[in-house]
């Protein structure tokens, strides 16, 4: 099976045996402390070290297993029965833990330059849910002048946003862009993100700026959860950032992502049909393809299956499926170029035999 659904690095992109050394040196130096209960909040070095490239206190820095944990953290202290705001489409699972907590989920449409901020319904909202650089699922990037728009807003209406930002560094084209909440100075943003795509997934080290009142929130709810979180995994990552070989590391994954995301974009352009689109991102995971002509996205997936071909169908990143009926996501970073070339091949065949039914 050719996946396109798995959003996760190539195992070449894993630094194995540097990680392994990195672990013994920080067993060695802290074993009694890293190997022990701790505080909720995660390993004290890693706090402080992530504070200080924030720029805040570092009882504001709040580790998680996995970002998405942190989300679920964040969920069950705000939004339970609540109003949630989310781009449409977004990632899937924070979808999935909202519906579980009985939130009612409330769009906010984009368009290629990511969320549009002056769409922002008014009302009561526990938060807003975005991922404004490489999102996923559309490999999208929201423009300096919509940050600073949707900075300003959150300011006027004190609305919560939680810009979530795994991706950033991720970077393959073009200059950084300043995040929401460093154009916020801190203030009013929620800002995470994850060792889980530029160090490993399998580290399981996520992190969370919050405010004062709700990192301690958070940290409490931690604490009653698992006790304590994973301090080798922390620490592990700690000596990988003092020894800096995480820029060295990342300038080397993406070279190798960058190959597979125009591996990505030239078999698109060479096997779609003429009224396809796609979003061309300049870093992540992912692309985003909308097939006006071709069947169902969920027609297609049980059919590209039988072919040796998976991905994740459109409707999945809109609550209640209401949405991405002809839309699929495409993740190019975990096989190969010469495996995207042919699975997209396949897709191509299939969607241009099911274009004259469709129409």
């Amino acid at each position: 099976m050719i996946s396109f659904a798995r959003g996760v690095p190539a195992p070449e992109c894993l630094a194995v045996e540097e990680l392994a050394d990195c672990a013994r040196a920080a067993l060695e130096r802290d074993g009694r402390t890293i190997l022990s209960y701790g505080p909720g909040g995660g390993y004290g070095p890693l706090r402080e070290w992530l504070a200080e490239q924030q720029g805040v206190e570092p009882s504001r820095v709040v580790i998680t297993s996995g970002s998405l944990q942190g989300f679920v953290f964040l969920a069950e202290q705000l939004a339970r029965g609540k109003r949630v705001l989310v781009e449409a489409p977004t990632y899937d699972r924070p979808l999935k833990i909202l519906a579980r907590l009985g939130a009612e989920v409330v769009t906010v449409p984009m368009d290629e330059n990511g969320l549009i901020p002056d769409e922002l319904p008014e009302g009561d909202f526990a938060f807003l849910y975005t991922i404004p650089t490489f999102q996923n699922p559309s490999g999208r990037t929201l423009s300096v002048e919509r940050r600073l728009r949707l900075a300003e807003l959150a300011r006027e209406r004190q609305l919560l946003v939680l810009e979530d930002d795994p991706y950033g560094l991720v970077r393959y084209d073009g200059d950084p862009l300043p995040s929401v909440f460093e154009l916020a100075n801190g203030e009013g943003i929620a800002y995470c993100s994850s060792f889980s795509k530029t160090v490993a997934p399998g580290v399981r080290v996520g992190w969370y700026v919050l405010p004062p009142e709700l990192a301690a929130a958070i940290e409490a709810l931690a604490v009653s959860t698992y006790i304590s979180p994973p301090y080798l995994s922390q620490a592990t990552v700690l000596e990988f950032l003092r020894r800096e070989s995480f820029g060295p590391n990342l300038e080397r994954v993406n070279g190798l992502l960058r190959e597979r995301r125009d591996a990505m974009l030239e078999a698109l352009a060479r096997e779609l049909p003429e009224d396809a689109s796609w979003t061309r991102p300049d870093g992540g995971y992912f692309v985003w393809v909308e097939l006006p002509s071709g069947p169902p996205s969920s027609e297609l997936l049980a059919e590209a299956e039988e072919a040796g071909v998976t991905f994740v169908q459109g409707a999945d990143f809109f609550p209640g499926g209401r949405g991405g009926e002809h839309a699929l996501r495409l993740a190019f970073s975990f096989v190969s170029p010469e495996e995207i070339a042919q699975g997209v091949s396949v897709l191509g065949s299939l969607v241009r035999a099911a274009a004259p039914a469709a129409l």
